[in-house]
């Protein structure tokens, strides 16, 4: 292949990246605008509520907990190494919350959450549902979008404390009952090692990872082609976007909170 075409085309994927995150910039803003502004739809709050938020305990509290095991396990068996096996309860206290708990109900929400989200808006897209929502003067960004993100604001960081709390539950199940730790000294030393800095950057991480999560998937459900492919793409499409923005978040979140 010719250098320059490689080169040009290079510069058309960088140019189609950028244009594509400019697209998603701004709808993420007009999405976050409409939140505040009149008519608001209850009914459709309150059912994005319970599908973004309770539906999705389950799954987060599996995720949880197996990871906050699993964590105390790792920590003992490479402390050992170091005669530090006692450090166990604070790093799995600073890594549930500060990382791995957010981190993971992002990812968790972005499979499943995400997925829907894209799926159902597009198949309406599809089905010409939408053009029957203009069709009757109502908004699809207000009826479709908003309930979706502002009930992702709002459930997203309460299922990371959840989250954060039964990982850390977890951890101390299997350090008591598997690794001869005092249960007492177990919770004392959490306690005593968490800050508040370390929740509250857990539960705005949450709120972030939420709001990414939901943006992606009506991003993608509003932007779909046609048929089923077109379905298919955009949930495909907008949880891969939802993940990546989630990870990249993660990391920047990090370092405007634990790197002053």
């Amino acid at each position: 292949m010719n250098p320059l075409d490689l080169l040009a085309r290079i510069g058309r994927m960088v140019l189609d990246a950028l244009a594509m995150a400019g697209r998603e910039t701004l709808f993420a803003i007009n999405a976050l605008s409409h939140i505040f502004r009149p008519p608001f739809y209850p009914r459709e709050i309150v059912n994005s509520l319970l599908t973004v938020g309770w539906l999705s305990l389950p799954v987060v509290g599996l995720t949880a907990i197996f990871t906050g095991g699993a964590l105390a396990l790792q920590i003992y068996a490479g402390g050992a190494r170091f005669n530090a096996e006692a450090v166990v309860p604070q790093i799995v206290a600073i890594g549930m919350v500060r990382e791995l708990g957010p981190v993971l109900v992002g990812l968790m929400i972005a499979a499943r959450v995400t997925s829907s989200i894209a799926a159902e808006i597009a198949t309406m897209k599809v089905t010409e549902q939408i053009d029957a929502l203009v069709t009757l003067s109502t908004h699809p960004m207000k009826y479709l979008v908003a309930p979706r993100v502002l009930a992702a604001l709002i459930t997203v960081p309460l299922l990371v404390g959840v989250g954060d709390i039964i990982g850390i539950a977890g951890g101390y199940v299997v350090a008591t009952q598997s690794l001869g730790f005092n249960a007492a000294a177990y919770l004392q030393n959490t306690v005593d090692f968490l800050e508040p800095l370390d929740v509250i950057s857990s539960l705005v991480k949450g709120m972030v990872f939420g709001g990414l999560a939901a943006i992606m998937g009506c991003f993608y459900g509003m932007n779909s082609g046609r048929g089923a492919q077109g379905v298919g793409r955009a949930t495909k499409s907008s949880v891969e976007a939802a993940a990546v923005l989630i990870l990249a978040a993660n990391f920047m979140l990090t370092g405007v909170f634990f790197s002053l």
